[in-house]
């Protein structure tokens, strides 16, 4: 077993808004092991970006209600300060963004903006970082480096400027790199490559990759475990074949049947999840997922905790339905 880099105890994330304290995420417990790739998924405002930003302190504000523990190598990251998380950001965790034009600075040239972030954290000169950030740039697959390094972000295509964006996340040599849906943007064929770099970069330095994505088929090409989100909770972690191929949560398996497959009978149309994702301050008192879920029955209006249910070591849902029925309901949505 790998040591665990970050263990996540009961987080909450909560933002005023004008209904009342919105439950972004709504107490998640789970551990990021060393040289692991961890992809969290979900749709979209299922809480898996609201969780990482509130990690690293980038959502933090006067609105904003942050409580639970994230142990970070002895570091607390809830309740570290302002200025002990901009010594740790950049330097042990680090972040890809989603739209690396927007996450990059328009007017200072790329070079300049890797080497910026070498010098916050190394005691190296100008000359030296410049060097360094020639030399990150060239690692993760920039052509022509010396002559790209004075590009300026808007003279690079998105492939590069997200190869960029990694750069600058890999510059300290982190221990833990989130990327939130680093490929969305981009072409299959230069998400593939960014993902390959991913993978590169992970078993090369070691760190632990946090991947935040909705598209399965990403997560089934690189992952190594997959924590499914909804509602601001996480109701089923395991390992990626363990998921992939025994979902135990009902919004796991809807998630699978709504994605075309190529290793069986083609249906006439894809499955479906019926009903909208939860939005709104107020949530059930039971599970989050009943109102949408086409298995519902009485026990779903008390709330179920992750446990171990199928008899894998590493296999966790939140659900009270037993393993036939969840079969039943995979291979109904299969048909």
């Amino acid at each position: 077993m790998s040591e665990t880099v970050l263990s996540i105890r009961d987080l909450k994330v909560e933002f005023d808004v004008p209904a009342g304290r919105l439950p972004a995420v709504n107490g998640v417990s789970l551990d990021l092991r060393a040289g692991e790739l961890l992809a969290l998924v979900g749709e979209s405002g299922s809480g898996k970006s609201a969780l990482t930003m509130g990690l690293t302190g980038l959502n933090r504000g006067p609105r904003t209600h942050i409580s639970g523990t994230a142990d970070h190598r002895g570091t607390d990251l809830v309740a570290a300060s302002t200025k002990q998380l901009q010594k740790i950001r950049g330097a042990q965790i680090a972040v890809v963004f989603q739209d690396a034009l927007a996450a990059l600075n328009p007017v200072q040239r790329v070079g300049r903006q890797v080497a910026e972030m070498i010098r916050r954290h190394q005691p190296v000169g100008r000359a030296e970082a410049a060097r360094k950030a020639v030399d990150l740039l060239r690692d993760v697959g920039i052509a022509s480096p010396e002559q790209n390094a004075r590009a300026y972000p808007h003279q690079l295509s998105g492939g590069m400027r997200q190869r960029v964006m990694i750069a600058i996340a890999l510059a300290n040599d982190p221990g833990v790199l989130i990327a939130d849906e680093p490929t969305t943007a981009l072409d299959v064929t230069i998400q593939a490559q960014v993902l390959a770099l991913l993978k590169r970069m992970q078993r090369e330095h070691g760190s632990a990759i946090v991947l935040i994505t909705h598209d399965l088929g990403v997560v089934a090409e690189v992952a190594d475990r997959i924590a499914v989100m909804y509602a601001g909770r996480i109701v089923e972690i395991g390992t990626r074949d363990e998921v992939l191929n025994r979902p135990q949560h009902p919004y796991t398996i809807g998630l699978l049947n709504s994605m075309p497959r190529i290793d069986g009978p083609r249906p006439r149309r894809l499955a479906a999840i019926g009903g909208s994702p939860l939005t709104g301050v107020d949530r059930p008192a039971g599970c989050a997922f009943a109102p949408r879920c086409p298995s519902v029955h009485e026990s779903c209006s008390q709330r179920p905790e992750l446990e171990r249910r199928d008899g894998a070591a590493d296999h966790l849902d939140a659900c009270w339905l037993p393993g036939a029925d969840k079969a039943r309901a995979l291979a109904v949505g299969a048909a």
